[in-house]
């Protein structure tokens, strides 16, 4: 039987994830505990998983000592460990919490247990291995971003099957394994061409309506962005992703639909855009001023792109900024960090995430379920470009939820492999 060892930010990455490895025993050493203390102050989502995981463990007491091994629903059994080995290599001379991790592992090892060392720390790791440890990743949610599901494809499809197409508005899946909302591309080899979505419920491809919009006198401008139309525009579709390369259009094809939708066609009540509060780069500190003042400097990729819809024709960015100032005051749009989420419920909004890529999968978890009757959810982001440390291409919220949500008849999704920005922005993309 196997130990596994967890290090603290796999249990705040995933607080359940100590009941995830069914059938092992699973040992949290000491250190992690007083680590655990330090973070269950804090308002943020790592001090939610350091109070839950502390009130799991309290539960587990009931069952026996947390110092012994206390057995736990799958078949396994917990312990929480205080004993160390009798020494790291002088290069482990520091006195750190990880090196004490590493060294209750160690300890382990010496005893007699088939050890193996669960981080999300690549460093950490690097170390334990160096010490002889078996160590990994904790991968339970981590899905291949290069087989990622596109949410479109090509097929070739016989002349006088695209031309049934068109007179009869529908077709017979041309492909078995299409999910719902899967917009294909159907080519003859020669002249003939037809975009159509697969609608599970009638087991059928169908044209494309909203694909030709302009909402808010957005244009697609690629077949991409007009299978985000289709979604974006969709009132039965609740939850859209969006995820692509940088300047693809994600935030700006999702925040003109938003204004249309809202503004114009009083579908919503009102807009809620949220971003994951995390700098690129060196963190500037704490910021003067109120929420919003903070927030303004966070989120100027939000009012960069509101500011270029909202520009009168002979305006100027300063009469864009008023619009959204005014939009703010009559409560049809709100600028919120993602943090503040938590606990509020939103029926009637369209919710746009951006930059989700940053977000790990127990926190878009808790957004979406924040969704009320009658309320859209948009989630934008590059798997790429991930700045929150202790995630990457794989492992981050969004690509998971694109994985779980892709047979579900109310969700739809679209990769861009296209950038519009510019051609400098497009060269960055394929060169940088």
């Amino acid at each position: 039987m196997k130990t596994f060892v967890l290090d603290t930010n796999v249990i705040l990455h995933d607080p359940m994830s100590m009941f995830s490895f069914e059938g092992s025993r699973v040992v949290l050493p000491l250190t992690v505990i007083e680590e655990l203390d330090t973070f269950k102050r804090s308002n943020d989502e790592r001090g939610r998983s350091a109070r839950f995981v502390s009130r799991k463990l309290d539960e587990l007491r009931k069952g026996g000592k947390l110092s012994s091994w206390v057995p736990l629903e799958h078949g396994g059994k917990l312990k929480v460990e205080i004993q160390v080995s009798d020494g790291l290599p002088k290069a482990f001379s520091a006195h750190t919490k990880d090196n004490e991790i590493l060294s209750c592992a160690q300890y382990l090892k010496k005893s007699g247990e088939n050890v193996v060392f669960i981080s999300k720390d690549i460093n950490l790791r690097i170390k334990a291995e160096s010490l002889g440890l078996e160590t990994q990743d904790y991968e339970k949610e981590k899905v291949d971003v290069e087989d990622l599901y596109k949410g479109w494809r090509e097929l070739t499809v016989a002349g006088d099957q695209i031309d049934k197409f068109y007179k009869d508005k529908r077709l017979e899946p041309p492909a078995p394994d299409l999910v719902p909302n899967e917009f294909v591309i159907m080519k003859d080899g020669g002249s003939k061409s037809a975009l159509a979505r697969f609608d599970a419920k009638l087991n059928v491809i169908v044209p494309l309506i909203k694909a030709d919009s302009a909402p808010w006198g957005i244009k697609p401008l690629n077949t991409e962005q007009r299978f985000a139309l289709e979604l974006l525009l969709n009132k039965d579709i609740s939850l859209v992703t969006l995820v692509g390369l940088a300047g693809s259009g994600k935030t700006m094809l999702a925040l003109a639909s938003a204004l249309q939708q809202t503004l114009e066609e009083k579908v919503y009540r009102r807009m809620l855009i949220a971003r994951p509060v995390i700098a690129v780069g060196h963190d500037l500190g704490f910021l003067p001023g109120t929420k919003e003042e903070k927030l303004t400097n966070w989120m100027g990729a939000i009012y960069d792109n509101l500011s270029y819809l909202l520009e009168k024709p002979k305006g100027s960015l300063d009469t864009s900024d008023m619009d959204i100032q005014m939009l703010i005051e009559e409560g049809l749009l709100e600028i919120e960090a993602v943090t503040y989420l938590r606990g509020r419920t939103l029926p009637g909004l369209l919710i746009i995430i951006d930059d989700s890529q940053n977000l790990t999968p127990h926190e878009i978890k808790t957004i979406i379920s924040r969704a009320g009757q009658g309320a859209k959810i948009i989630l934008t982001g590059d798997p790429h470009q991930v700045d929150n440390y202790y995630l990457d291409s794989a492992s981050n919220g969004l690509t998971n939820l694109v994985e779980r949500f892709k047979n579900q008849n109310i969700f739809g999704h679209v990769t861009f492999t296209k950038s519009e920005r510019s051609a400098l922005a497009a060269l960055a993309s394929d060169l940088l």
